[in-house]
């Protein structure tokens, strides 16, 4: 428990900037009940006025809260989301952020992550670096990425801005992951054309035993070997969720490649691009899905 108390005391303070006097929410599900009651005794015990909501495992990511807790949200400086599945993309977390309320999704946190991985990074150095590679996504024309023998990607995104998820949340209405440490964009819809090697993790698939490879031409995925590419297809659907919707470079040296999406897409050394939603942040694509693929180990060329 020593372990666990100063990793969420170190979060408290280099983390998140509200001051003691403020009530945070902790709200969690079945499944992440546990550790999630465990956080919020840390809380309590490193003097923060913090209140336990359990709800319900949500289905999906996306799928909104049950009302109650949608309402209770709006009543906290501070709410952690520590759930199966993420919040982030709802309706709930949006109006809260509208309400001044800082909502931090922690979606398939495990207790590992808080000591051993990304959650134990220095986060003034992720910080830093995130917001470099967020700047240089924005500067740049489109991103090529090499991998494999012959596999060429080129991602077109003149015009889009790079997004710095830092893990520091030093303003009202605040809003993203922790574990955190990522720059990403929305690509130009339509665009990009070429294959890349997926070798590492693919959200809602886990961590990869063999490397598939995916086709994209005109922006969408149109094509994905092997098994985990079929399932892949599956997840995505016809329609816009086979749209690709985001390019990501992970900036955390901490995090790890583990199965579990949430800190896969953070580790150095890695890319991923998702299909989906990008509506919420700076594309045009409306769907009910957004997954992300994992490849480690890149080649990247700027232009």
């Amino acid at each position: 428990m020593e372990a666990f108390q100063q990793t969420v005391n170190r979060l408290m303070k280099n983390n998140i900037q509200i001051e003691k006097t403020e009530k945070i929410l902790v709200l969690t599900d079945r499944t992440t009940e546990k550790l999630a009651k465990k956080f919020n005794e840390a809380l309590k015990k490193d003097g923060w006025t913090s209140t336990f909501y359990m709800m319900e495992d949500r289905s999906k990511s996306g799928e909104e809260p049950p009302k109650e807790a949608a309402e209770l949200m709006l009543r906290y400086r501070l709410v952690f989301c520590l759930t199966k599945h993420s919040l982030t993309h709802t309706v709930a977390r949006k109006e809260a952020n509208a309400k001044g309320v800082s909502v931090i999704t922690m979606p398939g946190i495990t207790e590992d992550m808080f000591l051993q991985g990304a959650m134990s990074a220095d986060y003034s150095r992720v910080e830093e670096e995130t917001i470099a590679m967020a700047e240089k996504l924005t500067a740049a024309k489109s991103v090529t990425i090499l991998t494999g023998e012959a596999n060429k990607l080129v991602i077109p995104i003149k015009g889009r801005r790079g997004i710095a998820s830092t893990g520091v949340f030093r303003e009202t209405s605040a809003s993203g992951n922790l574990p955190s440490g990522e720059a990403y964009i929305a690509p130009m819809e339509g665009m990009a054309e070429g294959s890349i090697e997926i070798n590492g993790s693919i959200a809602g698939i886990g961590l990869l035993n063999e490397a598939i490879t995916i086709t994209i031409e005109q922006g969408k995925l149109i094509h994905a070997t092997g098994e985990k590419g079929k399932k892949l297809l599956a997840l995505l659907g016809e329609g816009q969720g086979r749209m690709l919707a985001e390019l990501g470079i992970g900036t955390n040296y901490k995090a790890r490649l583990t199965g579990n999406i949430l800190e896969d897409e953070k580790a150095y050394h890695t890319v991923h691009v998702a299909f989906g939603s990008n509506h919420t942040f700076g594309g045009t694509i409306h769907a009910d899905v957004h997954i992300d693929c994992v490849t480690k180990d890149p080649k990247l060329e700027w232009e």
